[in-house]
């Protein structure tokens, strides 16, 4: 098999288990029984303490130091993952779960459009079709936070997903490792928390089991493979391994906590989901008849 099919299958296989580990993360915060900020300044400094452990192994394994942050544009992506994480778990306690990964589901399609901006990727015309369905979808589920007064957690999932998108698109136009980059970003996010636990809210964490297993496995694991991802596929279909926590998160607190969605905004991320699904499958099958075109050479 050629070298490019064999750094794409792994490209799938390394952000496709990003994607499953990371469907954990919000019924475990939710299960740690905490405020905002303690379960923010907790979870961090745990991931960040397992992604130093992670670079000693790995440095000791290979006999060589594994540079943190492997150029200058890495420190934006660590910035821009940061910033995301804070806005992700605001998010977390201030809409419904369903409405979270509904709108965070958005992320392929902001990778889509700043790949084609800045990165002169075109999007392929089922692509921008995608694009106005999901539109379309995310619209139906913020309408409702507004209706309600709920609309703040909405906005913020929403900026949750577009900083996510550019620091995926970043990585992907420096085609450099940004895994430990993404896990040591959760020092901003700690040093946020750490404050506001300190003057404004105080430690409270009923379960800090939890919030610990989240920090120590889960995140590391999600965080190390899905920006990982992008050094052997595109911004895009990186995003559409969010899809995993946009199906499963839901049924994951829904079991668990009885947590059920809306009406709209199970209308809604049903149109995101469908797209999700359609566009994918769509992916594939242009991937198949690109592999199957390729010219065969003799051994």
């Amino acid at each position: 098999m050629p070298a490019p099919q064999l750094d794409h299958r792994k490209g799938l296989i390394i952000t496709g288990i990003g994607g499953l580990f990371l469907t954990f993360d919000i019924p475990l915060i939710k299960l740690a029984d905490g405020n905002s900020w303690s379960i923010l300044m907790v979870r961090s400094i745990t991931t960040f303490t397992a992604a130093l452990v992670i670079w000693g192994i790995w440095s000791l394994v290979s006999g060589k130091a594994r540079p943190l942050v492997p150029s200058r544009a890495g420190y934006l992506v660590g910035l821009l993952y940061g910033l995301s994480s804070i806005a992700f778990l605001s998010g977390v306690f201030l809409t419904s779960t369903a409405n979270l990964v509904f709108i965070l589901a958005f992320n392929p399609m902001f990778a889509a459009l700043l790949s084609w901006i800045f990165l002169g990727e075109r999007p392929k015309p089922v692509t921008l079709v995608a694009m106005f369905f999901m539109l379309v979808g995310v619209a139906i589920i913020v309408s409702e936070g507004i209706s309600s007064g709920n609309w703040i957690g909405d906005m913020v999932a929403v900026v949750a997903a577009f900083l996510m998108a550019c620091a995926i698109t970043i990585s992907r136009s420096t085609g450099e490792d940004m895994g430990l980059t993404a896990i040591l970003s959760t020092c901003i996010p700690f040093v946020v928390a750490g404050s506001m636990v300190l003057t404004h809210s105080g430690y409270a964490i009923a379960d800090p089991k939890w919030i610990l297993l989240d920090g120590a496995i889960m995140m590391p694991i999600a965080f190390l493979c899905l920006a990982t991802g992008p050094k052997y596929i595109s911004g895009p279909e990186v995003g559409m391994f969010y899809l995993l926590e946009t199906i499963l998160a839901p049924i994951w607190v829904w079991i668990i906590f009885y947590e059920t969605p809306s009406r709209q905004s199970l209308v809604g991320g049903l149109i995101l989901i469908v797209t999700l699904v359609v566009h994918s499958l769509w992916q594939l099958r242009d991937a198949h008849r690109a592999r199957t075109n390729l010219p065969r050479y003799p051994l």
